[in-house]
C-alpha cells in the first residue's frame, strides 16, 4: 500500500482502464474467443476517456469520497483532459471498425457513463447499473467482436456477480447511503456474499469458463481486509480486478 508510484496509475483512471483491457481478454479466452487487442484497446480507452469525464466533471463534489484523486485531478486537469480527448477519438474510431453491431452494444455503456453524474445519486442502484454496464463491455464486446462465443451466459454470470460486489465495496468508500443507513458491515458482508456467490458460479461452469473463479477469489482476498480508505479502495479493491483477470488468463 506504500507503493506512491502506483497512486498516479489510480487517480488518472489509467489503472481502472487497464481492469476493462485484462478483463475483456479474460472473458475472450473464456467464451472461447481469440483475444483481439482492438477489443482490449477500445475498452481501455473507452473506460479512461468516460472516467476522466465524469471526474472531471463532478470534480467538487469528489472532493468529499475521494480528496487524494480530486487533488491530482485538479492539478492535472489539462493533461487529463487531453488524454480523454484521444482516447475518446481512439475509441470512436476503433467501434466504428468493428462495426455497427459493437456500436449499437456499447450504446447503453455510453449512456450509463455520461448520465453517471445524476445516476449516482441513486446508491441503492449504483452498483447494478456499474456491474451492468461493466459487463456489457466485458463480456458482450469480446463476444459480439470476436464471432461465436461459447457459455455467454456462464462467462456473463460470475463476472456480473463478482462486479457487483466490487461496485457494493466502492459504495462504502464512497460512504453512500446504504452503507449511511445500515452501517458498513451490512453492505460488506452483503459484497461477500456476493463475490462468494460468483466465485459458486464460476466453479460450477464449464472447464473453459473455471479460470474465470480467480476474480472472485481476488477480490474476497481484497474484501477479506477491507479499509475505507480512498487507496485501498482505488488499488486494492479495483487491483483486485485486474489481478484476477490475469490469473484467469494464466489459468486458461
Amino acid at each position: 500500500m506504500r507503493a506512491a508510484w502506483l497512486d498516479p496509475l489510480a487517480y488518472s483512471s489509467a489503472w481502472v482502464a487497464a481492469v476493462a483491457a485484462a478483463l475483456c481478454t479474460a472473458c475472450a479466452v473464456a467464451l472461447g474467443l481469440a483475444p483481439r487487442a482492438s477489443v482490449a484497446l477500445l475498452a481501455a480507452c473507452g473506460t479512461f476517456a468516460i472516467y476522466n469525464l465524469d471526474r472531471l466533471r463532478d470534480l467538487e463534489r469528489d472532493r468529499v469520497t475521494s480528496p487524494r484523486r480530486s487533488g491530482f485531478v485538479a492539478s492535472h486537469r489539462t493533461l487529463l483532459r487531453t488524454a480523454a480527448v484521444v482516447a475518446a477519438i481512439v475509441s470512436i474510431a476503433l467501434a466504428a471498425q468493428l462495426g455497427r453491431a459493437v456500436v449499437a452494444l456499447l450504446a447503453p455503456a455510453l449512456a450509463a457513463g455520461l448520465l453517471h453524474r445524476r445516476l449516482k445519486r441513486l446508491a441503492l442502484w449504483k452498483p447494478f447499473y456499474i456491474a451492468a454496464a461493466w459487463t456489457l463491455v466485458a463480456v458482450g464486446l469480446p463476444g459480439l467482436a470476436g464471432g461465436s462465443p461459447q457459455h455467454a451466459g456462464w462467462v456473463a454470470a460470475p463476472v456480473f456477480a463478482t462486479l457487483l460486489a466490487n461496485a457494493i465495496a466502492s459504495n462504502l468508500r464512497d460512504g453512500e447511503a446504504l452503507a449511511i443507513r445500515l452501517g458498513a458491515g451490512v453492505p460488506l458482508r452483503l459484497a461477500r456474499v456476493t463475490a462468494f456467490a460468483a466465485l459458486g458460479l464460476a466453479l460450477a461452469a464449464p472447464s473453459g469458463v473455471r479460470p474465470l473463479a480467480a476474480l472472485p477469489a481476488a477480490l474476497l482476498l481484497a474484501l477479506a481486509r477491507f479499509r475505507a480508505e480512498e487507496r485501498y479502495g482505488l488499488l486494492v479493491v479495483d487491483g483486485a480486478l485486474l489481478v484476477g483477470a490475469l490469473a484467469a488468463l494464466s489459468l486458461s
